[in-house]
């Protein structure tokens, strides 16, 4: 993989990933137009010629490197040649922009890295009695189909992963294979993982890598193992924590399985292992890829207004849809925020992240009655709940200690609101008693811990612990967490306001002259109840306050694009799912468990790719723009009581209507995708249309990077690709857009066309009713006319509804501007 002219590092180097002009080895001597049939466009990379076409060009890499750089200055990391031709370097700028000048060189950018973008789930898409029913029930669903997981590793021996005997593997399509390393030795892949590897040139340059520990598929973070089981994890695992059985887990596709390429270490990540990854996983012959990884900004260089889908790592999805596999990319967790999507590019499929409806509430009851609300995984205190304990504010219990200051003996109170350490509190006031410990500036830059607080309540024999919101930092967003005593978080400054002032109100102080207002009695007394048990009462699913929002942005200006980003809604909050006991990566608190409660994006991703496995399993025919068009015009409007979807907005617990730009097509409803009616389909030759429609691209761009040259004879326009959504960033006047639809039903069947038209226009769609064959083609033209400019972005939806039952919805966004 890395060819080696020196190990001397100075500080000035860096990776850099180089694309060049010329086919990779699936394209080589490709046709000129693309199957649209997914086995079609598989390739052989084991057949001679392809082995042969591989060698020439790692060869030509070599050599160009030898040709253009000092001898001495530069490490070639990794060849890319099977589904991009390129190269990974790790050299100086002054060498690199030498590389830039070089003819056939189409693209240099800067390595810069990558980010993890952190059970009832299946129950809450009605997948037991849905998809899975239709498929022979989970025994079969997914079955065949694999799954390709970009991450940091998997637990082999976790029950998720088991290998059934019985269930015999034998794919001619698939070639992967494993690597043997610590913690992971022979027979790791069992026929449930089917293959494992590793990929470390890029992060062995820039991280403190452990080769005893990291060098190896085993997953020493957890997050690998926690979403390769959301895709595809065994059905019907116990989920135990703390000795507490919380339900049982399963994946989305229990029956699909699991090849892992591991690219993300415990100190971090390079884009350069990524790519590698990404290239082995699709020349292994994945079905599916999860990406719960990513860049965490779009790609820039510093002369360039760089356009986001011009980037190494966008070109190489482009060609990974192009080889006929399905990609689920999280959409990344900068939200609220707008235009904070790092999946830019429409053959890219994004998945934003949404609670599934179940709460853990736990229960601070106080002597006076009051009842205050928090959470925490956690049993009752004594007499389960019902005896109410000593309440102490950790404040009260500090130690008091002299400091000799110029001669002067003065007493302080070190600070210990925060509980981080035994050696802070008196152990005679607060043993026996439920401690308020209050979040403070350790807990907002990062060096204060819930573990800590844990390991100070053991050590010092608390009865509980209270993990208060402190008013001079607001309200903060909690997910419940198991705790090994009792415990609860308050994060509420109200709530804790009526904690304090009861707490005030029965703790008696010295308030005599130059009295500190130290406590003479403690007469405040509370109880904790139990936390451990889950309610399904919330409306759901409503868009997490972390997850990335639109408008999907063209360039580091973040000037918007005509494409919908997100893609799809998915659940994405508090999930339950395998996890590797060693992990050092999160808190602490999840140490020697199996299972871990995460949010982020990273879980809505592997929820995405379980249902596209599904989908393929079912169809194995569909391209993947087939499985995506499924996905989203199948997907739900309204949630569980319902009404429109939500979103979680900047302040704690604030809601408002959500929109495209949250919650994409809207919410992912696997059973209705198995049998979509209508689909949007899109083949590689259109993307490049796509590409060749971008303003300030220049299309001698395109065809140095694509290899496939601009139709100047036929103009097109970003909002002609067909995509099962329509965005116009900058409408003025009016604007004709086309769109076709292919009956992959198996009776001919009439729609009728219903229009809800963005505020500020008018919307039209040709013709307003049709009759369509199986696999016949309809042509629609929409016309979207100004009539009220505004100044920002309205939504809207055009609803096909069919004579057999099929609703095909698709999404209007729309920014009507003035001439």
């Amino acid at each position: 993989m890395a060819t080696t002219e020196t190990r001397n590092t100075p500080q000035n180097k860096y990776i850099y990933l180089v694309l060049l002009e010329g086919e990779s080895v699936a394209f080589h001597k490709a046709t000129s137009h693309d199957s649209q049939i997914k086995s079609q466009q598989k390739f052989n990379p084991e057949s001679e010629s392809s082995i042969a076409y591989g060698k020439r060009l790692i060869k030509s890499h070599d050599h160009l490197l030898k040709n253009t750089l000092d001898t001495g200055s530069y490490t070639k990391l990794y060849s890319f040649h099977h589904i991009i031709n390129g190269f990974a370097v790790h050299t100086t700028q002054s060498q690199a922009d030498k590389l830039r000048r070089v003819q056939g060189v189409s693209l240099i950018e800067k390595d810069r890295g990558v980010k993890l973008m952190t059970t009832y789930t299946p129950y809450f898409l009605g997948l037991p009695k849905g998809a899975w029913a239709q498929e022979g029930g989970e025994e079969h669903a997914g079955e065949g189909i694999v799954i390709g997981v970009i991450d940091t590793g998997i637990n082999p021996k976790h029950p998720s992963f088991a290998y059934d005997p019985s269930k015999l593997y034998d794919n001619p399509r698939f070639w992967g294979v494993c690597d043997v390393g610590p913690k992971f030795p022979q027979g790791s892949c069992n026929g449930k993982i089917v293959s494992a590897r590793f990929f470390s040139a890029g992060a062995a340059f820039v991280l403190p890598l452990n080769a005893s520990k990291d060098l190896t598929p085993f997953d020493q973070v957890g997050h690998g193992s926690h979403v390769a089981s959301i895709a595809a994890g065994n059905w019907g695992v116990p989920v135990v924590v703390n000795g507490v059985v919380y339900g049982f887990a399963s994946g989305m596709a229990p029956q699909a399985r699991i090849a892992v390429y591991k690219a993300i270490y415990p100190e971090g990540g390079t884009m350069t292992d990524v790519v590698y990854a990404i290239e082995q996983a699709t020349k292994d012959g994945v079905d599916v890829m999860v990406l719960s990884i990513g860049p965490d900004e779009a790609a820039a260089e510093e002369e360039d207004e760089t356009i986001t889908m011009m980037s190494v790592f966008e070109i190489l999805l482009l060609f990974v849809r192009r080889a006929g596999v399905f990609v689920a990319q999280a959409a990344g967790n900068k939200g609220p925020a707008q235009a904070t999507v790092v999946s830019f590019s429409p053959w890219a499929f994004a998945a934003a992240a949404a609670t599934t409806g179940r709460t853990y509430t736990s229960t601070l009851v106080l002597d006076n009655g009051s009842l205050l609300f928090g959470m925490g995984l956690s049993g009752p205190t004594h007499s389960k709940g019902k005896k109410k304990l000593k309440l102490v504010d950790a404040k009260d219990a500090s130690k008091v200690v002299m400091v000799n200051k110029n001669e002067t003996i003065i007493y302080s109170n070190i600070n210990a609101e925060e509980c981080q350490d035994p050696e802070t509190l008196d152990p005679m006031v607060v043993k026996n008693s439920i401690v308020i410990c209050t979040f403070s500036q350790g807990f907002l830059n990062g060096t204060s811990t819930i573990t800590a607080i844990i390991n100070t309540s053991i050590l010092l024999s608390f009865a509980g612990f209270i993990f208060a919101a402190n008013p001079n930092y607001g309200d903060f967003i909690a997910q419940p967490l198991p705790f090994s005593l009792p415990a609860i978080i308050i994060p509420s400054i109200a709530d804790v306001k009526t904690l304090m002032e009861y707490y005030n109100n029965h703790t008696e102080r010295d308030n005599s002259h130059n009295s500190t207002g130290k406590v003479i009695k403690f007469k405040a007394r509370a109880s904790i109840k139990e936390g451990r048990v889950a309610s399904f009462n919330e409306a759901a699913p409503t868009v997490s306050s972390f997850s990335s929002r639109g408008p999907d942005i063209l360039d580091n200006k973040l000037n918007p694009a005509d494409v919908l980003k997100p893609d799809i809604l998915a659940p994405g909050h508090q999930i339950w799912a395998a996890w590797s006991p060693s992990s050092s990566a999160h808190d602490p608190i999840f140490s020697s468990e199996n299972f871990a409660m995460l949010s982020g994006t990273s879980m809505a991703a592997p929820h995405v790719a379980g249902v596209a496995a599904l989908l393929m399993k079912a169809h194995p025919t569909w391209s993947p723009s087939m499985v995506a068009s499924a996905i989203c015009t199948s997907s739900l409007q309204c949630n569980n009581k319902g009404l429109p979807i939500m979103a979680h907005g900047h302040e704690a617990h604030a809601l408002y209507p959500s929109t495209p730009f949250d919650h994409g097509a809207g919410f992912i409803n696997p059973t209705a995708a198995l049998d979509p009616g209508l689909v949007f389909s899109s083949a590689f030759e259109d993307y490049i249309n796509f590409l060749c429609s971008l303003p300030k691209l220049d299309p001698s761009k395109v065809i140095s990077v694509t290899g496939k040259a601009c139709n100047t004879s036929h103009q097109t326009s970003t909002s002609d690709l067909n995509l099962p959504s329509i965005t116009l960033s900058k409408l003025s006047k009016f604007k004709s857009v086309k769109r076709q639809v292919l009956n992959v039903a198996k009776y001919p069947e009439k729609y009728l066309c219903s229009i809800v038209a963005p505020q500020g226009t008018l919307v039209d769609v040709m013709p307003r009713w049709f009759t369509i064959f199986p696999q016949e083609i309809q042509v629609l033209e929409i016309q979207i006319n100004v009539t009220n400019p505004l100044k920002l972005f309205t939504f809207g939806e055009i609803v096909l509804v069919g004579s057999l039952n099929h609703v095909v919805r698709f999404p209007l966004s729309v920014f009507p501007m003035e001439v």
